[in-house]
């Protein structure tokens, strides 16, 4: 079953009733599909409508028209005490301007996320920041953070609850290049344990690394491929093949 399903999905902004105004549609009739464990990345120009709908997966907003659903909740008919249970239970996000707590410290944040969610874990909390590489970094404030520690920050803080999808929204938009290649690293990881990501990006980087590409211009999917193997891994398929073939000669091996 797709964890992700959007058939006919419609956002539109402004009233209907409106002649000399009528409604903007941010997204405009998508149907798409995501599967558990995928990484997909969305690309368009500036309002092509990738914000409005990594906002509708996050359970942030509602479809105007069409059906939406996200590990088998339909977001359109949800109260908004039900979006806050969604978005704590199933979604972790990651955004491009951090949006950490300036007075508290790197664990506080992570724990922030838990206290939401159900209770605190200190240890826990910990653990997740020495994932991502910030053991060191437990008790410093953001303002004491280069701008790739943060970001981390955000990821450790976006797992802490073993979501089912990740959401990011320009995760290396306001990174320098030794930075971006952390969060990137981090991302294929991520990918690798089989979480289930969704990224918008401009960054070719991103893209590369990702299973698919879709993308959006005016409010609709304009295109949608498949990425081609990774070169390291097609070449570790003939190594595999020889190493079973010599595993298969060797009498008791």
């Amino acid at each position: 079953m797709a964890l992700i399903d959007l058939q006919d999905v419609t956002r539109s902004f402004g009233r209907q009733s409106s002649k000399s105004t009528p409604p903007v549609r941010a997204l405009d009739g998508i149907s798409l599909t995501v599967e558990e464990g995928e990484w997909l990345v969305v690309m368009g120009p500036s309002g092509s409508g990738k914000t409005t709908l990594l906002n509708l997966l996050a359970g942030l907003d509602r479809p105007s028209a069409g059906r939406a659903a996200v590990a088998g909740v339909p977001i359109g008919g949800l109260s908004p005490r039900e979006l806050a249970k969604f978005r704590r239970e199933v979604v972790g996000l990651i955004f491009q301007e951090f949006h950490l707590i300036p007075y508290l410290t790197a664990l506080e944040n992570v724990m922030l996320a838990q206290y939401v969610h159900s209770m605190t874990d200190r240890d826990e909390a910990r653990q997740a920041l020495e994932e991502v590489g910030l053991g060191e970094r437990l008790s410093h404030l953001p303002s004491q953070l280069s701008g790739g520690e943060k970001q981390r920050v955000c990821v450790a803080r976006a797992l802490i609850n073993h979501p089912r999808l990740i959401l990011a929204d320009e995760p290396t938009g306001n990174l320098d290049e030794a930075n971006e290649r952390q969060v990137l690293d981090l991302l294929s990881d991520l990918h690798g344990q089989g979480y289930t990501l969704v990224v918008v990006t401009h960054n070719p980087e991103v893209a590369n690394l990702a299973d698919r590409v879709i993308h959006l211009e005016h409010g609709r999917i304009a295109g949608d491929s498949l990425r081609a193997p990774r070169p390291e891994v097609a070449l570790e398929r003939p190594m595999l093949r020889t190493l079973q073939a010599v595993a298969q000669s060797v009498p008791g091996l």
